[in-house]
């Protein structure tokens, strides 16, 4: 929900609120001085003079509404604001009670002494304080509402720009090699497989851009992304990089960040790949082990050659992919992920990621 949309339903429902409040208020009011003179004995025309007293306290409590709106939206000083809201409610309790005064005059045909009205005015200020307690606290209440909205859209946005930032970092090296790459086919008269380098270089970024870093994608279409960028290294490489995938049938539809594997990949060409002279392999095996996804992904390069440099590396130095992708994980599953780095007994280096397992159409899965 947008910060507007929250704001405008917000303002329906005080609307909403506050007249259901203002009618049960004057009502109850009204009921309980009624009950109270005919347990007093009181003739029938006092409660003609109850009825006048509510339906005037109603409509003197909606021109105060409208007053403390405009002291609300004037920026006074505290005190200012305090005074004025004092001043309103006197002015309106001597109007009160102005009122009930008349009212009685007519009906008894008596004259009321000052004291009588000093006391009905006392007791028109103790109601109308309550009423104006009652208005602000809940005012209020709205108003915290809406700041907190604010700050959770504030940290939303945050998040998303962070998350952008993360993925948008990642492709620089990738793209001036391509760059590279379909130059020296352009000058080596082989157009057509610079052409196709190009169209599978665009049809990838088109991926990248399309799919926001916090959208979920499915495991088939973060494969298939991979195999767009994997193509295109396989004509700088050759025969050197070598691409051993395992995707179990159960582990396709399962969500993840879109592009989470790409950065890994690139890493692992970066590092266990381009400095090797016969290359190597890139292995990616997913599976999913019931409310867990698994993802393995494993090479065969110069991996972390020990326990100091392996420290390091998570830290610092494995480039900007793996360090990016952690901190991605961190902002989208805190808490409820894994992510180990170690050395293979065989050689070379392996990344796990341990994921909740989730699809698009069932949502997060539970034990079978």
């Amino acid at each position: 929900m947008s910060l507007e949309s929250f704001i405008e339903k917000q303002y329906k429902q005080k609307e909403s609120l506050f007249w259901k409040l203002q009618v049960a208020g004057w009502l109850t009011f009204g009921a309980t001085r009624a009950l109270n003179s005919f347990a007093l004995g009181d003739d029938i025309n006092f409660q003609l003079i109850v009825a006048v007293s509510v339906v005037s306290g109603f409509l003197i409590t909606i021109l105060l509404r409208l007053v403390y709106r405009k002291l609300r939206s004037s920026n006074l000083p505290a005190s200012t604001m305090v005074l004025s809201i004092i001043s309103c409610i006197v002015v309106c309790a001597v109007i009160l009670s102005a009122i009930d005064i008349w009212i009685v005059v007519q009906i008894y045909f008596i004259d009321l002494l000052v004291n009588d009205f000093a006391g009905r005015s006392l007791y028109n200020v103790f109601v109308l304080l309550i009423w104006t307690g009652a208005y602000f606290i809940i005012n209020y209440h709205f108003l915290l509402l809406e700041e907190k909205e604010k700050t959770l859209q504030a940290v939303a946005q945050a998040h998303q720009s962070q998350l952008k930032m993360l993925r948008y970092q990642l492709n620089p090296h990738f793209l001036f090699n391509t760059l590279n790459a379909i130059s020296t086919l352009v000058l080596t008269n082989q157009s057509k497989e610079a052409n196709g380098m190009l169209t599978k270089l665009s049809a990838f970024l088109r991926f990248s851009l399309v799919n926001q870093p916090q959208q979920k994608i499915t495991i088939e279409e973060e494969v298939y992304a991979l195999w767009l960028y994997l193509d295109i290294e396989k004509v700088r490489f050759q025969e050197r990089l070598k691409i051993d995938f395992n995707i179990a049938d159960d582990a396709k539809q399962a969500l993840i960040p879109s592009l989470l594997l790409q950065p890994l990949i690139e890493n692992a060409i970066k590092y266990a790949i381009a400095p090797m002279e016969d290359g190597g392999t890139i292995s990616l095996s997913v599976k999913r082990d019931r409310k867990i996804l698994k993802i393995l992904l494993c090479d065969t390069g110069p991996g972390l050659p020990s326990e100091e440099e392996m420290k390091k590396t998570r830290d610092d130095s494995s480039g900007v992919g793996l360090a990016n992708t952690k901190t991605r994980l961190l902002e989208l599953y805190p808490g409820n992920h894994n992510i180990a780095i170690n050395n293979r007994e065989e050689g070379g280096l392996q990344i796990f990621i341990a994921l909740p397992f989730e699809t698009a159409a069932e949502g997060k899965e539970t034990n079978e």
